[in-house]
């Protein structure tokens, strides 16, 4: 069996302030496979943000080791891209330019460059908007320029922070479609995080839901069946009441949740 893209072990995080050390991840353990989406889910504070940056190496652990494809993650890489709600995008830049940026300081030919952004943008439905600037787009559609920006890079794992959780609920969904067909064109390796139940469940291959005070992996949960997903069949709704047990809402925490 083929190692892990991504293995995270013993991992611990603290913050220092105030001469007060605060734990926000204890003893963090578990893989990603090469091609897989996982969400990572839980309430707000328990950390889930901080181990999307230890992944991406933005943040240091203060133990155990992160390793991307075998290497410790040290820093950042464009072996491993960030996709955040706030899409990143250059409001001087046209789309075209968007997503060459990632591109800049790589061993391309122009040809190459425009090629591979023609490729992506073409990918993500925006081939013929290339020439326009963020300010003249949707929310939705910067969020695909961010997507083809990414994944023009060709990295590794792509790291997700809430990247649909500004959206109306129904470019949520049609981005999530996207997603789909993309990582299933691409292969990619994705790491999600959400407050989303239902968008954990209908993107991703395995959740691991956490815990919080400290940050801990709470319980790991293998979603069956091809995507996309049906959210209305007995399955969907089978995992949807698997996760809200394991929260033991209140229907204050429901509605948080988007139950």
């Amino acid at each position: 069996m083929a190692a892990p893209i991504v293995k995270i072990e013993q991992v611990s995080k603290s913050y220092h302030s105030q001469g007060q050390d605060t734990l926000v991840l204890s003893n963090i353990s578990l893989d990603v496979e090469k091609g897989e989406v996982i969400s990572i889910l839980g309430k707000s504070g328990c950390g889930k943000s901080t181990l999307l940056n230890c992944i991406g190496g933005f943040e240091q652990v203060n133990e155990g080791h992160i390793l991307l494809d075998g290497q410790e993650v040290k820093k950042p890489s464009k072996r491993c891209m960030m996709l955040m709600q706030n899409y990143g995008l250059l409001p001087w830049r046209s789309v075209q330019k968007n997503v060459e940026l990632g591109l800049e300081g790589m061993n391309l030919s122009k040809s190459e460059i425009h090629e591979r952004v023609n490729d992506y943008l073409e990918m993500v439905g925006l081939a013929d908007r290339a020439n326009a600037f963020p300010s003249e787009l949707s929310g939705g559609m910067q969020q695909r320029v961010a997507i083809a920006r990414a994944l023009a890079i060709q990295p590794e794992v792509i790291l997700m922070d809430e990247p649909f959780g500004a959206l109306d609920t129904f470019t949520r969904y049609y981005l999530q479609d996207e997603l789909i067909q993309i990582q299933k064109r691409e292969q990619t390796t994705i790491v999600l995080v959400t407050h989303d139940i239902d968008e954990a469940i209908y993107l991703s291959d395995r959740i691991f839901i956490m815990s919080a005070n400290p940050g801990q992996v709470h319980k790991e949960i293998k979603i069956q069946g091809s995507k996309p997903r049906d959210r209305s069949d007995s399955d969907f709704q089978h995992y949807r009441e698997l996760i809200f047990n394991e929260f033991q809402f209140t229907n204050k925490q429901a509605i948080e949740y988007n139950i």
